[in-house]
């Protein structure tokens, strides 16, 4: 099964709404947050082209922010992600 890593930064509702998705189906995630990380944050935004929170991956995949892993987890591509 693939890992979730999820990128977040203080405040941000979006990241609060994505990690209680994860939690509420049961979904393990490691949670790494930029708040305080301009390094961090100039990596994700070379990797990813987005400076938006938060950042949902995969694996090595980006599924994007809360309304992309929200529509991913509601049409199965998420549980297809997972088990990839």
């Amino acid at each position: 099964m693939s890992t979730i890593t999820v990128y977040t930064t203080i405040p941000c509702g979006y990241c609060t709404r994505v990690k209680a998705l994860l939690d509420a189906r049961g979904l393990e995630y490691q949670e790494i947050n930029l708040a305080r990380d301009a390094d961090g944050r100039m990596q994700l935004l070379e990797r990813t082209g987005m400076m938006t929170f938060p950042q949902v991956f995969v694996g090595d995949e980006l599924v994007g922010g809360f309304t992309e892993t929200l529509l991913a987890e509601q049409t199965g591509r998420l549980q297809e992600l997972l088990a990839a």
